[in-house]
């Protein structure tokens, strides 16, 4: 028997938490600079009691083929990616607002 889902009643397979949890995000995406000239690609408004962000910044470090970090509720990406960082969330079910 496959498990149950405690927030919507379904089985772990049919479960639209996280996709409903998306829908509902506007995620913000800016640029931040750091020490001696150093971009860094913010990724903020990520509601960590939906989404696991830390599997979500394993999968944008991926696609940017970047080094980055999720830390207080925010994913930081080396370098400027806004435009890779935009279309991976779009494609991945999330409302973006690039900054």
């Amino acid at each position: 028997m496959s498990e149950i889902c405690p927030t919507c009643g379904l089985p772990k397979e049919l479960c639209m938490c996280e996709e409903i949890a998306r829908e509902q995000q506007t995620v913000r995406i800016s640029i931040d600079s750091r020490r001696y000239g150093k971009t860094v690609t913010v990724i903020d408004g990520i509601d960590e009691n939906d989404i696991d962000i830390n599997d979500l910044a394993k999968q944008l470090k991926n696609k940017c083929a970047a080094g980055g970090t999720a830390k207080d509720g925010r994913i930081e990406l080396q370098g400027d990616h806004k435009k890779k960082v935009k279309s991976v969330l779009e494609d991945m079910g999330f409302r973006t607002e690039v900054r």
